[in-house]
């Protein structure tokens, strides 16, 4: 009875084998999908970017070095920037993290200094580093390596209802500095019309654009203590709340990307000749302007200098992920940031070309013989700074920005009374 019982146990078992050859011979999901490198992608763009970014992982997982390396990325859409990093920290917690993600460019310092982002030192040359440009770079490293490369990147610039500025008898290039900027509002205010001459939001990253132009800082080098705190960090409050104070300037102060949706709002209905957005928005507001008014984009006006942060997001690996997938994430970054695929990602969303090679392509090239207004956010990255990278910072700038409103809502409040508040929690974060 044993040895027949032995006998059966041996037929099942080459029966489950069987089936499990049969199912690879006749192409079953099993067998391939013990064969693939599946990589799991977290993106953080939402629209018809976020529709362009898929798209492009459709098309890559078709190529032929894909089909022939088994690799396979699944595209996962997580919201915006900051659901994406809440997401991602809990995954990391659970250990159920994506092997590749899109992070905005000020939380590469906040999962990188914890060591949740790979080096992607192992599978990038030197060259092809070099041809990523130099001013989006600057929140690329941690500790020497680089852990970060630009994909959809940008930077706040100043749009510009030219054809309200030649009606006011100004110059369409726009105000050069915030003397200007305060001369072209007000000329360009009409009350009765209910427009305004500037408008912009009460974001963070507007106000280290503020903060660079006075040739402040955020921390000190190390970024263990806040310096926001100083007369440079006060200038830019103390500029919104005067021109918010006068009526010519429109503070909207709603939560996140509220408030940017507003400005945008103003601007493409004209109730608004002037305001502070991304480069990423050019393309929208170029569509639903068109034939209304003739739409322009300048640098952000200089206060003692020119200073401006850049934004967007970059593309990183995660620590965790298996050898296998790193690789292949690696290659998917050099399919998504190659020089096609760079300038047609650029040209379809608005966003800033990542590579110097993108931008000498002649599709680049015809777009901005086209369309200048495109230009502008890659010729004002000569002036960009980098943003802050410690652990928190996202805490702390929401911090930041709450308090500033409060001198929008409330002109009596005294501007160095916020940003002083402001120091003070952000610095016992710092401290905790």
């Amino acid at each position: 009875m044993r040895n027949l019982g032995n006998f059966a146990r041996r037929c099942f078992c080459l029966g489950v084998v069987a089936m499990v050859l049969s199912c690879g011979i006749h192409g079953g999901v099993s067998a391939e999908a013990a064969e693939k490198t599946q990589v799991t992608f977290w993106y953080s763009i939402t629209g018809k970017n976020g529709e362009y970014l898929v798209s492009m992982a459709e098309k890559f997982n078709a190529t032929p070095e894909a089909v022939k390396q088994g690799i396979e990325i699944h595209a996962v859409s997580q919201g915006y920037y900051y659901q994406n990093a809440t997401k991602l920290q809990s995954s990391l917690v659970s250990n159920t993290q994506p092997d590749m993600t899109l992070l905005e460019v000020a939380q590469v310092g906040e999962f990188g200094y914890s060591g949740a982002l790979a080096d992607l030192g192992e599978w990038f040359s030197k060259e092809e580093i070099s041809d990523y440009i130099e001013g989006l770079m600057k929140n690329s490293t941690i500790g020497g390596k680089l852990v970060a490369v630009p994909f959809n990147r940008s930077t706040p610039i100043l749009y510009i209802n030219k054809t309200l500025l030649r009606e006011a008898g100004l110059d369409e290039k726009g105000p050069q500095n915030w003397d200007e900027l305060e001369a072209f509002a007000r000329k360009l205010t009409n009350p009765e019309k209910g427009i305004y001459g500037f408008s912009t939001p009460i974001d963070i990253w507007f106000y280290e654009a503020g903060v660079f132009q006075q040739g402040g800082t955020i921390f000190n080098p190390d970024e263990s203590e806040v310096t926001f705190n100083g007369p440079e960090g006060v200038a830019i409050v103390q500029l919104w709340q005067d021109m918010v104070k006068e009526g010519i300037m429109k503070a909207p102060v709603g939560q996140d990307y509220n408030a940017w949706d507003v400005v945008n709002s103003d601007l493409a209905s004209g109730k608004v000749s002037m305001g502070q957005l991304s480069t990423a928005s050019f393309s929208v507001l170029l569509n639903t302007t068109k034939g209304k008014f003739d739409l322009g984009t300048a640098f952000l006006p200089a206060g003692k200098k020119r200073g401006v942060p850049t934004g967007g997001a970059c593309l990183v690996i995660l620590a965790k992920a298996p050898a296998a997938n790193k690789k292949a994430a690696a290659a998917f970054i050099k399919y998504l940031t190659n020089t096609e695929n760079a300038a047609a990602f650029s040209e379809a969303s608005g966003y800033m070309p990542a590579t110097y090679s993108a931008v000498k392509s002649e599709r680049i090239q015809k777009l901005y013989a086209q369309y200048p207004q495109y230009e502008v956010a890659y010729r004002q990255l000569e002036y960009a700074n980098t943003r802050p990278m410690r652990k928190g910072y996202r805490e702390m700038s929401v911090i930041m920005q709450e308090e500033f409103k409060k001198a929008m809502r409330d002109t009596a409040i005294s501007p160095k009374t916020v940003v002083e508040s402001a120091a003070q929690k952000v610095q016992e974060l710092i401290d905790e």
